[in-house]
């Protein structure tokens, strides 16, 4: 009765609507539930009045005549919608109220008795305190049959709010059985079943006699598939694509796809779908410009795969189509999960494309040009064929891959490096066998003196990385890492390394010294003293600088901060060795690994740079390495190991000898090392042609060193100079911009096109930035599909930094004087970049997209 007389006295509370002075209202109770308690009724200003079979003229009388002035409660048990009822006029125009629980419910959730049939239907929902409770924190202002069953069926999936397309995944998410799917369950006790598919039909366009939540998935994902395919390459399944409602379907798959938890499942009912729909054979039929848009099913991308494989191996040079694919696919769904297989052919292109550059030779040219090409273009054909097998060793038992693993060989193995060092053979012999130099190019023993002792002499800290093995094209990439990554400044440029290309040998040439030399067992000496190890190296340091330490990187990473300052405190010269390369390609068992070294290397030294400059304040850094190395993955020919000749020496390895006898050997280089070291031994050093081995026995052939090829003997030196924020030539990290060009600013149709612009070329200090884009209501809720754009490109024309997206709006009605937002949120930190403000005026929503 207290709930009773709360209803009661609310309804008499709310004001008065135009042309009422008073209130009527009946309380209809035919089953006499409260006829006992009725009497206990405390009603605020209401009088009360008890209407039987055997009063109604006096009610009546009472109403219309005797009091026009003072509101009323008329209980009663009768029916009072028969024809002769004397109060009919009087009930239309009073208020009608039931305490039965029905009515109750009704009342508590303010829902308006005329939908009593519609919540009388679904009763059996509301007898439960739990689901009564969200379906009221759900707070809807204004009920409808279709407002009430979306918060019921919203309710039933433990949704926090009421949203069929958010009810929709939750049902499929849980499994595609009818029989087993808990929410179809629910629905059928609590709700209808068929209830929920006359949603879903229209909504999605989903009829079918039999109704499935296994055909409704391929119903969506085939109708969002269509959207990028022409239909009439569709037919085999155009019994599942929607004749309306496309767009939703299209919207609802593409949210689903990309939401980063469920998109887990959305993945293996797409593998499921295109088996049922048997995509591969569909998809041998449509040209690849027909769906490359395309991203519902995985094998999309697989069948995009297969292209550009078939025609790397057919030898069809449409190069920059092909990397266009690749740059289009990064943006869809499933590229994360082939995108080992996607960089693999993005880099066996590049390589192609190298080569289709030279196809007519690489010219023969003197040792400083060579060396010059090498620095600025050959050393490209290293990082190609790195970055292959890095991509390949993520996916080395891929059929396709060990393809394109012949294809790769054939013209980096074969053609690149035979032809390179070839000529380079040739001008080593002709410029420097005699002086172990080029114009214009840094002698690597000249490192201390030319670029270290200058901030020694000034009280400077100098700070020297040496990556044992670091070869050129590797310091490259750690640059452009440096400068993209942090803002301070990082300069590379080539250093010639002594020869032969060994660590003893280039670790001794990094240090400070007035002499180097081998001795009589092959030792090298520094200044007379042996400088092999950290301990000998930091002794001969501090004979230049007393302030000196000589470390290893992993030393450093044990440390925490405060450890770190403690170590370093007062020391003017440090030298960092750091191994990670050498390491794993000089052993035998591990030599396959020497890519992924390489991967691993440039995080480490990229993190040694940052403890550097963060940690110990360091403002000089430099880094450099003592070789590099020559490195191919397919086990060699015997043709590419010659015999030792029987000569006097007193080192041989696979890739030099050193020798006190000066003399030609067939297939050899001989340089004379007077101006390399002091040689008071008299040494020559032999090293094969090219990249030629030395045949020896044991494994570890593979990787190597101690050569002259440009691939051992040009070693980067990178400048690095930290900036601190306000400092004269700081530049801070910026992203690249990405801006909406187009300037239509109201939509007129479902689909549209858009076009987006990247403002600035990536480069140095402009940073790639990745966004999404989609359209949403003032409130945020998304109203379309969302597409992304990777904006890393760094062409100068900016023709080639334009995108073109197309968008698809939910079929749903959109007010003309509302505004409506384009919204760009960057993947990376999740602000807003750009929110343009459009109307929509879609006229009579269509079914039809044209």
């Amino acid at each position: 009765m207290h709930q009773v007389e709360a209803s009661l006295q609310a309804i008499f509370d709310k004001p008065l609507e135009d042309g009422e002075n008073r209130r009527i209202v009946f309380w209809l109770d035919q089953d006499r539930e409260l006829s006992e308690e009725v009497d206990q009724l405390k009603l605020n200003n209401v009088k009360f009045h008890t209407l039987t079979e055997r009063n109604q003229f006096a009610t009546k009388y009472l109403l219309e005549e005797e009091d026009l002035e003072s509101s009323y409660l008329i209980y009663t048990n009768l029916e009072l919608d028969i024809e002769d009822n004397w109060l009919a006029d009087t009930v239309l125009y009073s208020k009608t109220f039931f305490a039965d629980r029905l009515s109750l419910i009704l009342s508590e959730l303010k829902i308006d008795p005329a939908l009593r049939p519609v919540v009388k239907r679904h009763e059996k929902f509301f007898n439960n305190k739990e689901r009564f409770r969200k379906f009221q924190a759900y707070g809807i202002e204004s009920f409808t049959e279709e407002t009430t069953e979306l918060a019921i069926m919203s309710v039933l999936c433990n949704l926090k709010t009421p949203d069929f397309e958010a009810v929709l995944k939750t049902v499929l998410l849980d499994t595609l059985d009818n029989e087993d799917n808990k929410y179809i369950s629910a629905f059928n006790k609590f709700f209808g079943v068929d209830i929920f598919w006359n949603w879903v039909d229209r909504r999605y366009g989903y009829e079918r006699p039999v109704k499935t939540l296994k055909t409704l998935f391929i119903h969506l994902a085939v109708t969002a598939f269509s959207h990028s395919v022409d239909e009439r390459y569709l037919q085999n399944v155009k019994d599942f694509i929607a004749d309306r409602q496309k767009a939703n379907a299209l919207v609802f798959v593409d949210h689903w796809m990309h939401h980063k938890v469920d998109e887990t499942v959305f993945n293996e009912y797409a593998m499921m779908a295109e088996q049922e729909i048997n995509l591969p054979t569909l998809l041998q039929s449509v040209p690849i410009d027909e769906f490359k848009q395309a991203e519902t099913f995985p094998y999309i991308d697989k069948a995009i795969i297969i292209h550009i494989a078939n025609s790397l191996l057919e030898q069809r040079e449409d190069f920059e189509d092909y990397l266009k694919l690749i740059r289009l696919r990064r943006a869809k769904h499933y590229y994360e999960q082939y995108r080992a297989i996607y960089e693999a052919l993005y880099y066996t292109v590049k390589l192609q494309e190298f080569y289709l550059e030279h196809k007519a030779g690489l010219p023969q040219s003197n040792a400083a040009d060579l060396f010059k090409a090498y620095r600025d273009t050959y050393h490209l054909m290293d990082f190609y064929y790195r970055k292959f097998y890095v991509a390949f060793d993520e996916e080395s038992n891929h059929e396709l891959l060990k393809k394109l693993k012949e294809l790769v060989e054939h013209v980096y193995t074969d053609w690149f490096m035979g032809e390179l060092n070839a000529h380079w053979s040739q001008a080593v012999r002709a410029d420097l066998a005699n002086s172990w130099s080029l114009p214009n190019v840094q002698n690597q023993q000249r490192f201390y003196s030319s670029v270290v002792s200058d901030h020694i002499q000034k009280g400077e800290r100098a700070f020297v990385i040496i990556s044992d093995a670091m070869r050129y094209e590797v310091g490259v990439e750690l640059a452009e890492r440096l400068n993209s990554g942090t803002i301070g400044t990082c300069a590379v440029e080539p250093f010639l390394s002594v020869v032969p290309s060994v660590t003893k040998l280039g670790m001794a040439a990094l240090l400070p010294h007035r002499t180097i030399d081998f001795d009589d067992k092959g030792r090298v000496l520094v200044d007379g003293k042996d400088s092999s190890g950290l301990e000998n190296r930091q002794k001969i340091l501090e004979s230049y600088e007393p302030e000196s330490l000589a470390i290893h990187f992993r030393d450093i990473f044990t440390m925490n901060k405060a450890g770190r300052r403690e170590t370093f405190k007062g020391k003017k010269l440090v030298y960092i060795y750091h191994d990670t390369i050498d390491a794993t390609g000089d052993k035998a068992s591990t030599e396959a690994s020497t890519f992924g070294a390489v991967e691993q290397s440039l995080d480490q030294l990229a993190d040694l740079v940052k403890i550097i400059r963060d940690d110990l304040s360091g403002t000089n850094i430099y880094i450099t390495a003592d070789h590099g190395f020559i490195y191919q993955r397919e086990e060699l020919a015997e043709s590419d190991k010659i015999v030792k000749e029987a000569i006097e020496a007193i080192e041989v390895k696979r890739r030099y000898m050193l020798s006190p006898e000066n003399r030609e050997i067939d297939g050899q280089l001989t340089v004379d090392l007077s101006s390399v070291v002091k040689n008071e031994q008299g040494l020559v050093t032999y090293m094969p042609n090219g990249t030629i081995r030395n045949r020896m026995q044991g494994s570890g052939v593979n990787f190597v060193h101690g050569g002259a090829s440009l691939q051992e003997v040009v070693v980067p030196l990178l400048t690095f100079k930290n900036k601190r924020s306000g400092q004269r030539g700081m530049q801070a990290i910026q992203k690249v911009d990405i801006k909406l060009t187009s300037s239509i600013r109201k939509i007129t149709n479902s689909i549209f096109n858009l076009e987006f612009f990247q403002t600035e070329k990536v480069e140095d200090k402009r940073v790639p930035r990745t966004v999404t884009i989609q359209m949403e209501d003032a409130e945020g809720i998304v109203l379309s599909n969302a597409e992304t754009i990777i904006g890393d490109r760094t062409n100068d024309k900016p023709a080639e930094r334009m995108f073109r997206l197309q968008f698809v709006l939910k079929s749903i009605s959109y007010d003309r004087a509302k505004a409506y937002y384009l919204v760009s949120k960057d993947v990376e930190t999740g602000a807003i970049v750009e929110k343009v403000p459009f109307s929509i005026n879609l006229g009579i929503v269509s079914d039809f997209d044209f």
